[in-house]
């Protein structure tokens, strides 16, 4: 016998029809002789409602409780599911992400989960019932109810499997599997049979909106294989796995991109050790995280320092910044909202020299500037104008062939 952790999205569950499609999948998983917990996020745009009803209710409503308010559409969702499946015969319950045990630090909107209690989770699973948890969520040692941002419901079923040592878990949603790259923007993107964990986080972090980057990382650590398909068909999707390809690669596996980017220049930096810190400290104090960081060759111990945050977090960035830097003697502070991201990425490209130099070629061929650069190993990232990122995307799916992706 297997347990099996399946996680279903908003789409999945998006209405009452839906729901029961899910409730049989689930059914068909459980006769199979599978142990199976599920964690189900809210429905469809519940979330979005929530906050904007607390949003008429406040310029600003609360951190805790908007956590309150939000959770709740996962309740909504799992609820629903164990009614259906209770309707077709079997034992299922519906479980809080407190009562499954998910603890969470006091970060909210933004919490990590810390541990899994699982003792209610196998008592429940020795007594035969199919386990649905709301996802999203988890409570922290003063039983405060905390989310986990958007996506999180990913984590929570990866975190479920890692602590219930699952054999596997199975992330459905509205989607083959992953990709080479976003289908809505590149007709002829191709889905992956399979995908190293490496290549995944890097897609995940970049852009790809299909699988949360710290369910991915949750995976890694805990060698846990995820299967991404979708609830609408029987294709099997794309494993996620620690594993390598049986085919020798040396290419490039995907491309993302990512419109929530914002840069921000501080002119006429006082070159001398400690500014850098005066300005980054304040701003992960504020809980603003920053990607591309770029300073230009001092001259005369003057220096300019760009860096990138995300679009949603410009307004409480800059608000940071422009004191410290008219505090340091900066000239100016200046920041660009209308950029975005563009990133290749495979394993393929470690130390194998060419792929930089194609990246930008074709980029050029097509007229569209690069302001800034960030590379790994296995990833190169361009920011570029906002309104040339789609045309980047096919281009350099173009480029590099992966409509024959296999």
């Amino acid at each position: 016998m297997s347990l099996i952790v399946q996680k279903y999205g908003g789409s999945s569950v998006a209405g009452a029809d839906m729901i029961k499609s899910v409730a049989r999948r689930v059914a068909k998983t459980k006769d199979a002789g599978n142990d199976v917990v599920v964690v189900v996020s809210a429905m469809g745009d519940t979330t979005d409602e929530l906050v904007g009803l607390a949003y008429q209710m406040a310029d600003q409503p609360g951190a805790r409780e908007l956590d309150v308010l939000i959770s709740t559409g996962e309740i909504v969702s799992s609820t629903l599911l164990a009614i259906a499946l209770g309707d077709m015969g079997y034992e299922a319950i519906s479980l809080s992400g407190a009562q499954a045990g998910i603890q969470t630090d006091t970060a909210y909107s933004r919490a990590r989960i810390l541990g899994i209690d699982s003792k209610r989770l196998a008592r429940e699973l020795k007594q035969g019932k199919i386990i649905i948890v709301a996802g999203f969520q988890g409570v922290t040692e003063e039983m405060d109810i905390t989310t986990l941002g958007r996506g999180g419901s990913d984590t929570t079923a990866v975190a479920l499997a890692a602590g219930l040592k699952a054999d596997s878990c199975e992330i459905f949603t509205d989607v083959e599997g992953i990709y080479t790259t976003d289908p809505r923007l590149v007709p002829e993107a191709c889905s992956l049979a399979e995908i190293g964990y490496e290549e995944m986080l890097e897609l995940a972090t970049y852009g790809a909106k299909i699988m949360h980057p710290r369910a991915v990382e949750l995976g890694e650590l805990f060698n846990i294989p995820i299967r991404v398909a979708s609830s609408f068909s029987d294709n099997p999707g794309t494993l996620i796995h620690g594993g390598a390809s049986m085919e020798a690669r040396n290419k490039v596996t995907g491309i993302a991109h990512d419109l929530n980017v914002a840069k921000i220049t501080v002119v006429g930096v006082p070159d001398h050790p400690g500014i850098a810190s005066s300005i980054f400290e304040p701003l992960a104090k504020a809980g603003i995280s920053i990607d591309t960081i770029v300073q230009n060759a001092s001259i005369e111990n003057i220096t300019d320092l760009t860096f990138t945050v995300a679009k949603d977090d410009l307004e409480k960035a800059m608000k940071v910044v422009e004191p410290i830097a008219e505090a340091i003697g900066a000239r100016q502070c200046a920041s660009d909202s209308k950029l975005g991201k563009v990133s290749i990425i495979g394993t393929g490209m470690q130390n194998t020299p060419g792929f930089a130099a194609r990246m930008f070629r074709a980029l050029s061929g097509k007229g569209i500037n690069i302001q800034l650069i960030t590379t790994s190993e296995i990833r190169i990232t361009c920011i570029i104008d906002e309104a040339r990122v789609n045309e980047a995307v096919r281009t350099l799916h173009k480029a590099f062939e992966l409509e024959q992706a296999v």
